[in-house]
């Protein structure tokens, strides 16, 4: 029932993360900013709009927003949360974890495709080439925790490997490291700021916006909704990476761990506050940074472990 809780309030919730960090950029930046709720007002309102499709389309680009936001809301189901166990979790649960994210990328990569956009298949070619990159560092990442866990595969043994949970000791330090390295990994898979600017404006620098030029309405609000999920999943999975894994209370541990998702969001407007969009040459190295943050911290397992 705790898990149901948290699964309902993170359907709901989603959004509110996005606000955070608009809220927090805009405090970095001396100004008033969107209202903590504005992503509720613009999905309300697109979705009172109407469907608008290009006559080169088919029903490709119908299709595409539902799949990805069905992918997302599976993903998100799979999830524990709040110390509690998801009732759909499985050993190799975190494997479908990560693909069911990648599906509905390459959902938005078809219906970008679909609309004989060159701008839109730009974006669409980014968004491939740097989720390339990222799939080699989620199996870094799956790699080091099936390590940890004496090679169990499941999203449930995160709550065991925790850096607060008896019996880990020096292993605190490549875990930190592994959370270093899949906060690099959300910020691309969520286009942020390095990586991409959600707010950008200029069609040769964009690449999930680029991919989304051509939805209006409904579809736009479904897309927009999908990746607020997707950042607030992600940043679940992070937080759960990290929070102890002892239940001492049920509200407790429920607060705590939407705490901890908050505090993902202000770290994320923080960085995209004092950093900088890198150009695109530099996204791979980026990249490869965190697979280096990865490759360290198994490193550093196999030491204090062995």
């Amino acid at each position: 029932m705790n898990w149901f809780i948290c699964f309902l309030i993170s359907l709901i919730a989603a959004p509110l993360l996005v606000g955070v960090i608009n809220k927090i950029k805009a405090l970095f930046a001396g100004r008033h900013g969107p209202r903590l709720l504005q992503l509720y007002y613009d999905i309300f309102k697109l979705l009172k709009k109407d469907r608008i499709l290009s006559s080169t389309s088919t029903c490709i680009m119908e299709l595409c927003p539902i799949i990805n936001l069905g992918a997302v809301i599976v993903a998100t189901a799979l999830m524990p949360m709040a110390g509690y166990e998801s009732p759909l979790g499985f050993n190799g649960d975190i494997i479908l974890f990560f693909y069911l994210f990648a599906l509905g990328r390459i959902a938005t990569i078809f219906a970008a495709l679909d609309t004989g956009s060159a701008f839109e298949g730009m974006g669409a070619s980014r968004e491939a080439q740097f989720s390339a990159i990222v799939e080699i560092i989620v199996f870094t990442i799956i790699t080091f925790l099936a390590l940890i866990s004496a090679g169990g595969f499941s999203l449930d043994l995160l709550q065991q490997i925790s850096i607060s949970s008896t019996g880990v000791g020096l292993a605190i330090t490549p875990l930190l490291l592994i959370a270093l390295a899949f906060l690099i990994v959300l910020l691309c898979e969520n286009c942020r700021v390095p990586f991409d600017d959600p707010e950008t404006h200029l069609e040769l620098t964009m690449i999930h916006e680029a991919m989304i030029l051509d939805n209006a309405g409904p579809d736009l609000a479904i897309i927009h909704y999908a990746a607020a999920l997707k950042l607030w999943a992600m940043s679940g999975f992070l937080v759960v990476l990290v929070l102890p894994s002892v239940i001492v209370n049920g509200f407790v541990t429920i607060c705590c761990y939407l705490v901890g998702i908050i505090l993902v969001g202000i770290i994320v407007g923080v960085i995209e506050s004092i950093l900088a969009r890198a150009r695109f040459l530099k996204v791979p190295q980026l990249l490869l940074s965190a697979f280096t943050i990865a490759l360290i911290a198994i490193l550093l397992l196999s030491i204090f472990k062995y």
